[in-house]
């Protein structure tokens, strides 16, 4: 693996922390960030990454938990990458897809597409996970429509699941806090029942037949709609908010003949769980059903650049590619060359050191070692698949009594947020749903990183405990 050099470890490359943490102060709008927070403290500034490490203005070395965003798969300053991005933008740095084609996009759609399950051939490529879904729902709209079958507009989504700011894409997530502020919304956006099996108690342990119930949610929403009026499906192989929702066995097969009855497409949103996240390039596949269209982005250049995608199937495509019509939509940086070029080389290094096979190999070291924290008191559920994971934290074991509103904020941004990250460890407290630890690390990590993350988290949690 090629990275940037040891040497360096430590260095700040001659930042001025307190400088940079003025102007941000003064300039900078951090995204989903209580600015006021920072009033009177430092603004935590990452100069630089190696491997599965980041490094702060002071030169501080912390494990990147959280992979950036779910996103730097194969790990930070892969020289490769950057190489890749340069000799594209030396070539050709910029030339958009609106009637014109370039080879790189062309290459990556066409790679993409063999990865693809199924019938999915067809790409239109966005800049991020937000436009994916957006442009899906769009295309569903339009598909219905050129199919005489004009009414059907309306989308379902999952309890608590995030799926995108974008008007569309907001109105698909499922986070009443992150909604209220920008509605009226797209009208349309309806809600089911998740796959958080922790909290259904009436399913006992009964895993498969708690998946088929909640299956049978979607079914009863388009039945109550109107089949006539519901588009889409729109779901995560493992939902992210919430904490790390796993599908139970059988979940998405029942999905599956669900939408086919109702003629309902079926969107895979695979912004965080595709390019290895959960171990197959596709998560889909790991879970055993296709789906009509995938939306992806992050893992894909594993962040060393932006770009995102619609994966779309030859079925839901065909009126646009035999026919006179068109889909008025698209983004100026939508498959940007120099964006398809370090994608190429992402999945290039994917291949040739095995990612995938790593993860598989991996994914039950990393579970049984998250597993220990099973013996702290405040440590309720450890759930996920692949290098995904969430860790439920709750105030009474027995009963999984959880926090309320005050008292999570204060577990949540008030102490664990700042406490993991200055014990070395950059990952994700949160409380979208009931209060959770987050972890997804690069996927090059190991045994080694497992057990630091285990044990940062150990001498926090147990601090936090003590705190209650």
């Amino acid at each position: 693996m090629t990275t940037t050099p040891a040497d360096l470890s430590g260095a700040t490359h001659g930042f001025d922390g307190g400088a940079l943490s003025a102007k941000a102060r003064e300039h900078l709008w951090m995204h989903f960030t209580k600015l006021s927070s920072y009033a009177n403290s430092p603004i935590p500034t990452i100069v630089r990454g190696d491997g599965a490490y980041i490094y702060d203005v002071n030169g501080k070395r912390y494990l990147d938990g959280l992979a950036g965003l779910f996103v730097v798969q194969v790990g930070h300053g892969r020289v490769e990458l950057a190489e890749a991005a340069y000799k594209q933008a030396s070539e050709l740095a910029f030339f958009p897809l609106w009637s014109y084609a370039h080879p790189q996009a062309i290459e990556l759609a066409d790679r993409l597409a063999d990865y693809a399950p199924g019938d999915l051939n067809k790409v239109f490529f966005t800049t991020g996970g937000g436009e994916a879904v957006e442009t899906a729902w769009k295309l569903a709209k339009q598909y219905f429509k050129l199919a005489g079958k004009p009414m059907k507009h309306k989308v379902i989504s999952r309890y608590v699941a995030y799926h995108g700011t974008p008007q569309g894409a907001l109105s698909i997530t499922g986070i009443p806090d992150a909604k209220k502020m920008f509605e009226p919304l797209v009208p349309g956006g309806i809600k089911v029942h998740n796959t958080n099996f922790y909290r259904a108690p009436e399913h006992g342990d009964d895993l498969e037949a708690f998946g088929r119930w909640a299956a049978d949610q979607i079914e009863l929403a388009i039945e109550y709609e109107g089949p006539e009026t519901v588009a889409a499906v729109f779901l995560e192989p493992v939902q992210n908010s919430g904490g790390c929702f796993p599908p139970p066995p059988g979940y998405f097969q029942r999905v599956r003949e669900i939408c086919d009855r109702h003629d309902v497409l079926l969107v895979s949103d695979e912004t965080i769980c595709a390019f290895g996240r959960l171990g197959p390039i596709f998560a889909c596949d790991k879970f055993g059903y296709v789906p009509d269209m995938i939306t992806c982005a992050k893992g894909l250049t594993s962040g060393y650049s932006p770009i995102g995608a619609c994966i779309v199937s030859d079925r839901i495509a065909a009126p646009f590619w035999d026919g006179d019509d068109y889909f008025p939509h698209g983004y100026t940086f939508g498959g940007h060359p120099v964006s398809a070029a370090v994608a190429m080389t992402n999945l290039d290094i994917f291949e040739r050191e095995g990612i995938s096979r790593h993860v598989l190999d991996n994914q039950h070291a990393f579970r049984s070692t998250l597993e220990k924290l099973h013996d702290l008191p405040i440590v309720g559920d450890v759930r996920g698949d692949g290098y995904f994971y969430g860790i439920e934290l709750v105030k009474d074991k027995a009963s999984k009594l959880t926090f309320d509103a005050d008292e999570s904020d204060r577990l949540l941004r008030g102490f664990l947020s700042k406490a993991l990250f200055e014990n070395g460890l950059y990952c994700r407290a949160d409380d979208r749903g009931d209060p959770v630890v987050q972890l997804a690390p690069p996927l090059t990590c190991d045994q080694t990183q497992f057990d630091e993350i285990e044990q940062i988290l150990r001498t926090v949690l147990t601090q936090a405990w003590t705190r209650i």
